[in-house]
């Protein structure tokens, strides 16, 4: 089969992504062999193109993000059967979904039905799953006295599909925050109540709009000098989520509120072997949502091919750090 591979870690200026000739995936017991219709492509790949390089003859293939279908089941798969058309993410220790097809553990997977496109499956389930898992607890519902939530970088993937989760399941008010005037209008087409400029004063335009303190706070993009910009918007006691915890954070500004500090990384059930069908059961849900409506796909531009070359446009706009809801490469 055909799949998108490099060797070496690269730089976007030197992308060696090239579409190459590769065995079939072999099938564990759990798994699916899933044929790739649509990739959804994220920022976080771009980062490990950057730093992972293959082992000694071998080839990294990158991509945890998918709609397609189902081709072929291992013996242990329950509730799959070839034909039906699903959604997934993948184990970052596995080939991923750069590919013609991918073999995936059956519980992170999740039917999709027949009312969605695969374009717009693919753009749900990393950003989903990183939201819901990031602000919700009991994998039901936000902690205790949480009403307003603030969603630093409301315009990505997880920030765009956190915002509809939360105005699907809870009653909070939902404040994001972009600094483009395109980004914004895309904040308050995704649901949220308020969108503040994070270029700007935060705690100024929140008070403006009559808010003290937030509750809670999704960070999409933790860093350290922004720690202690979140922790002046939190009330006493309040809830810190944080996703892709790159430098060593100094915790004290949360210390002094008493705050309770989230990490998020989506692929932790699947490596550390925690319940991995959860993260099926929460697609199921998002599934669910999409079809009736409650939850928009968040796709916003679309490649056509598995090629190369789409791969490194893809690359490019997530690497400009100005991309808005998600890139799908329609395979």
């Amino acid at each position: 089969m055909k799949a998108l591979a490099y060797q070496q870690a690269h730089t976007l200026d030197a992308f060696a992504v090239d579409l190459v000739e590769v065995e079939e995936p072999r099938l564990r017991d759990g798994d699916v062999l899933v044929e790739v219709c649509a990739i959804g492509v994220n920022p976080g790949e771009a980062a490990i193109r950057a730093a992972r390089s293959a082992e000694p003859g071998g080839r990294v293939i990158l991509g945890w993000e998918f709609a397609g279908v189902v081709v072929e089941t291992g013996s242990a798969v329950k509730g799959l059967e070839v034909g039906d058309r699903v959604i997934g993410t993948g184990d970052p220790t596995r080939d991923g979904c750069w590919a013609q097809r991918v073999a995936v553990d059956h519980r992170l997977v999740a039917k999709m039905g027949d009312q969605l496109r695969f374009v717009d499956a693919a753009s749900l389930p990393i950003g989903a799953l990183t939201g819901w898992e990031a602000v919700f607890r009991d994998q039901s519902a936000l902690p205790p006295g949480v009403e307003t939530v603030l969603i630093v970088g409301g315009a990505g993937g997880v920030g765009s599909l956190t915002t509809q989760l939360l105005k699907v399941k809870t009653s909070a008010f939902v404040v994001s925050t972009a600094s483009r005037p395109e980004s914004r209008d895309w904040c308050r087409t995704m649901g949220a109540d308020l969108v503040v400029d994070h270029t700007a004063d935060m705690g100024e335009q929140l008070r403006h709009a009559g808010i003290a303190h937030v509750d809670m706070v999704l960070s999409t993009a933790a860093t350290a000098d922004g720690l202690p910009r979140i922790a002046a918007l939190l009330r006493p006691f309040g809830h810190v989520s944080t996703v892709d915890v790159g430098a060593p954070l100094d915790l004290a500004p949360l210390v002094q509120k008493s705050a309770s500090l989230h990490t998020e990384m989506v692929f932790s059930h699947v490596v550390n072997g925690a319940d991995p069908s959860s993260q099926g059961r929460i697609l199921g849900t998002v599934v669910d949502y999409a079809r009736s409506g409650q939850v928009r796909p968040i796709v916003t531009t679309t490649l056509t091919g598995l090629t190369a070359d789409n791969m490194k446009t893809a690359h490019t706009m997530l690497e400009s750090h100005r991309t808005i809801g998600k890139i799908v490469i329609e395979v």
